[in-house]
């Protein structure tokens, strides 16, 4: 029955989609926990920069930033992200346009959060004179990682299932061989049922272990 799949790397192509998805989701926790220290800044510039990243990116197909990543910045402007290669240039590209489209809703699941934070704790960490980075850092930040737990969870299985637009500007990962597969082979209820297998086996057991470490974590108000 499986007689059809030799020939294709298919664990290759899904560890591209795992290196896709750990890629994006380090950048986007980093950029979106900027994003979400600009937007609760009292300075008025960086807030207004990061309410405008997130309303603007969050409403962009993740399919158009893909696609500009690699006409508008590569093939345009001629950005290769330090790679010599196509294959390595398209990766990193993915994953640029990956981490500036998911950073966005990492930013509004931390900022939710941080709005869980007691005021009073931040009213008196300034009383005592700690300045806002110090204030972020130390006390509001910890507290709201633990209170998004499941929502970054979320994020990140959205985050696995979206690494298949990346076959748009032809990333080797699953989605672009489940295509392949599909125009060779006369099987598409079965290669579809294997495509559909294998992600789950990617999200299902990340989502659970997020979940319990939500639960383990979470602050008792």
């Amino acid at each position: 029955m499986f007689d059809f799949l030799e020939g294709y790397n298919l664990l290759g192509a899904f560890w591209v989609t795992v290196q896709l998805t750990f890629y994006s989701a380090v950048g986007s926790l980093i950029w979106g926990t900027v994003l979400a220290a600009m937007r609760v800044s009292p300075v008025p510039l960086m807030r207004g920069f990061g309410t405008g990243y997130v309303n603007v990116v969050r409403n962009i197909p993740l399919t158009v930033i893909i696609v500009f990543t690699s006409l508008g910045l590569f093939q345009t402007l001629g950005v290769t992200l330090g790679a010599n290669d196509f294959k390595t240039i398209d990766f990193r590209l993915a994953v640029l346009g990956l981490i500036a489209y998911t950073s966005a809703f990492v930013c509004e699941a931390l900022r939710s959060g941080i709005n869980t934070v007691p005021i009073g704790q931040t009213e008196a960490a300034r009383a005592i004179g700690l300045r806002f980075p110090q204030v972020l850092m130390l006390i509001v930040l910890p507290q709201a990682f633990r209170s998004v737990v499941g929502p970054l969870a979320n994020v990140l299985i959205a985050l696995t299932k979206n690494t298949t637009v990346a076959a748009a500007i032809g990333v080797a990962e699953a989605a672009a061989l489940m295509r392949v597969m599909i125009e060779n082979e006369a099987q598409l209820i079965l290669i579809s049922a294997i495509f559909a297998f294998g992600f789950i086996c990617l999200t299902l057991p990340a989502g659970l272990f997020l979940g319990w470490v939500g639960r383990k974590v979470s602050v008792k108000r």
